[in-house]
């Protein structure tokens, strides 16, 4: 079995890298154990023993607050051990290669790697190279992959929508950069619902043709009828010389306002996978309003995980 693979030859979930190739059964599956997951943190006591004994390793190439703790409150709230590495103290920076610090890490009898990485491919690589016993969670590697989000995204509509299948879901912003929108596609195509992109053509027009997709490259013909909204945050760095001359010409063209919504979905919920420009993919008042369904991906975030930690330490042996 080629090591990066994520089912093993038994059928089971050996590593968690991309939505991409899993097939609904086992994305529902991990939503139901979501669901399940949610009401651990309405206990006096937040914890489950299903990973009692595990070691988990939290191992971040890229700052990422909000990703690093939900897996390490999942971990804990599933009784395993966690251990976070600081890649910028660790012995990488002092020369020692990626491959050096996996060997040490697994002598110490570790079970799983989460790693977030800022080169595409990381995660995927680190599977290919960890020893039989040990399964690796990609918490998002550049612009390929972010999992875990995707499911939160899915389970948060999910719960507001009652099913995904039918529904017109519209992500607005720079595809093509978002690991987010990757991994959305999969999942949200795949679970029943069909995506809409509009943006800038240089950040939708790739994605034109995918099963499930439409590109609309006018905002206001894209959000006509839709159930919910995703803002993509825009990568302000990336902007120039990408066929967007100014973050100006974004929010003329597609920055989301509550005028504009009430225009053209005035029911449709309003997401973003964080952190938000505000005043750039969403107005002050849309991140607030009563549409917004921010808060409770935020929320969604740590019982996404436990399941999805359970789901591989438990199965993918």
């Amino acid at each position: 079995m080629n090591g990066s693979r994520q089912i093993d030859n038994h059928g089971r979930l050996r590593h968690f890298l991309s939505i991409e190739g899993l097939n609904r059964k086992l994305l529902t599956d991990i939503l139901d154990a979501a669901e399940s997951f949610s009401g651990v943190t309405e206990q006096t006591v937040k914890k489950v023993p299903l990973l009692r004994g595990k070691t988990i390793v939290n191992l971040f190439f890229e700052a990422s607050t909000r990703t690093r703790t939900t897996f390490e409150l999942a971990a804990k709230r599933l009784s395993a051990d966690i251990l976070n590495i600081n890649i910028t103290q660790s012995s990488t920076v002092k020369g020692e290669t990626l491959l050096d610090t996996l060997r040490n890490l697994e002598a110490m009898h570790v079970d799983m790697f989460v790693v977030r990485h800022a080169d595409s491919g990381a995660a995927h690589f680190i599977a290919e190279h960890v020893a039989p016993h040990v399964s690796v969670i990609n918490a998002g590697d550049g612009r390929h992959a972010h999992p875990t989000q995707a499911l939160l995204d899915a389970l948060t509509l999910r719960d507001t929508l009652g099913s995904l299948d039918g529904a017109r879901i519209v992500i607005v912003g720079d595809a093509v950069h978002s690991r987010v929108a990757h991994s959305n596609l999969h999942a949200l195509t795949t679970l029943g619902a069909s995506v809409v992109l509009t943006g800038p053509p240089a950040w939708v027009r790739a994605f034109d043709g995918w099963p499930g997709v439409t590109v609309e490259p006018e905002l206001e013909a894209a959000l006509h009828g839709a159930d919910a909204v995703m803002a993509l945050r825009v990568q302000l760095e990336r902007a120039a010389g990408s066929g967007v001359p100014s973050p100006a010409e974004f929010i003329a063209g597609w920055g989301l306002t509550a005028e504009r919504l009430d225009g053209a979905c005035p029911t449709a919920w309003l997401m973003h996978p964080g952190p938000a420009n505000e005043g750039v993919e969403i107005s002050a008042e849309l991140s607030t309003a009563e549409r917004s369904l921010i808060g409770r991906q935020v929320e969604n975030g740590v019982p996404i995980r436990m399941a999805v930690l359970s789901r591989v330490v438990e199965l993918g042996r």
